[in-house]
């Protein structure tokens, strides 16, 4: 699938391995990194910074192989999930640091381009949220309010 604002495919990814079973070196159980996701998730951190923890220092190559259910998963299981999606978090996120960046240059026009590029891509995720029913239904983005979002 093509990108939505620059060229190029994109097609490369990582490839999970064909086993579906945790490796035999791995000694952690289910319970331990549920433990471990509740514990990360309480110190604020997202789903795929869990995962990388998990990966980098606790030995854990898949939370799914071994738990047999995603990260955000567990987290909704537990109440813990973040209010709204992660990808539409951090999009916002950036939509807001662009914002932040115009106001005291305010004659850079690839900025003000780059930022109305942003803001139809969280439009266009709030939309698909809003259908899948991850997002209120009367949930809109303001560029107003976006920084007390992400704050």
């Amino acid at each position: 699938m093509g990108r939505m604002h620059s060229r190029g495919k994109g097609m490369s990814s990582s490839a999970l391995p064909y086993k579906k079973s945790p490796p035999s070196w791995l000694k952690t159980c289910s319970g331990e990194v549920e433990e471990l996701i509740a514990k990360f998730a309480k110190k604020g951190a997202t789903p795929s910074q869990i995962g990388v923890m998990l990966r980098d220092s606790h030995g854990v190559p898949q939370v799914n192989g071994i738990t047999g259910s995603k990260v955000l998963r567990i987290l909704k299981k537990s109440g813990m999930a973040p209010d709204i999606p992660e990808d539409l978090y951090y999009m916002i996120k950036k939509a807001v640091v662009m914002r932040k960046h115009l106001e005291v240059n305010r004659k850079d026009k690839d900025g003000k381009f780059r930022l109305i590029l942003v803001e139809s891509r969280i439009h266009r995720l709030a939309r698909y949220y809003k259908r899948v029913k991850k997002l209120a239904p009367n949930w809109k983005y303001e560029s107003s309010t976006a920084s007390a979002l992400v704050a």
